[in-house]
């Protein structure tokens, strides 16, 4: 589990091809590793890897066939820049929202739109995830904990404000760039919840939120 708030950038220095899978090394002199294990997971702007290779500034992790063809990994290149964040402790204070480090889709950017000293973005998400994005809520771009300024259809829109821009790889984004997009978790079970489902009754209803005293009565 992860907050979305990036601890530093990574830049990919060798990438091995495994089959259908890639072996991806990043250096990343500002990540404090000392007390990263193996078959840790350190999220790599977004998805959630498992690091099978450490060193003092330095990490491997083992990117799936999977997760290299649903995630914008897949087109990374050696000396491209990666948004780092270790798992979430316990301890750690959650600056950002609960972010599972798996990807649920690609967005590709629309516009980019200078404003004062922040960036407006203008996002097109996939249309399958388009209804689990509301305005004022939280959604993960590329590994990041942002908040949506404004919604229209699958068109959503975030403003950046510099410290983002400058410590994470959202400065480089264009016109037309892919990234890797996580929906917020609560709208994600909510929708579970809701939805009929044939071994467990009919869900959530109306009716057993009036129940629990949740709604009150008209």
């Amino acid at each position: 589990m992860f907050t979305g708030i990036i601890q530093t950038l990574g830049r990919i220095e060798a990438l091995t091809p495994q089959g259908g899978a890639m072996r991806m090394a990043i250096v990343a002199h500002d990540l404090d590793t000392s007390d990263v294990a193996l078959g840790d997971s350190i999220a790599c702007s977004g998805p959630c890897l498992t690091a099978v290779a450490i060193a003092p500034g330095r990490f491997e992790v083992d990117v799936s066939p999977e997760t290299l063809a649903r995630t914008t990994l897949g087109a990374k290149r050696v000396g491209d820049r990666v948004n780092l964040e270790k798992a979430l402790r316990l301890s750690d204070r959650l600056g950002g929202h609960l972010v599972s480090g798996h990807v649920d889709g690609i967005g590709e950017v629309r516009s980019r739109v200078e404003r004062d000293n922040c960036v407006q973005f203008t996002l097109r998400a996939p249309a399958e995830l388009a209804r689990y994005i509301a305005p004022k809520g939280s959604i993960c771009v590329d590994g990041v904990s942002l908040t949506v300024n404004g919604v229209n259809g699958a068109d959503f829109e975030l403003l950046i404000i510099p410290h983002t821009l400058e410590r994470t790889t959202l400065g480089e984004l264009r016109s037309g760039s892919r990234v890797n997009l996580e929906i917020d978790l609560v709208a994600r079970y909510l929708e579970r919840l809701l939805a009929p489902d044939a071994t467990a009754g009919a869900g959530i209803t109306t009716e057993t939120l009036h129940k629990a005293g949740m709604l009150g009565h008209s």
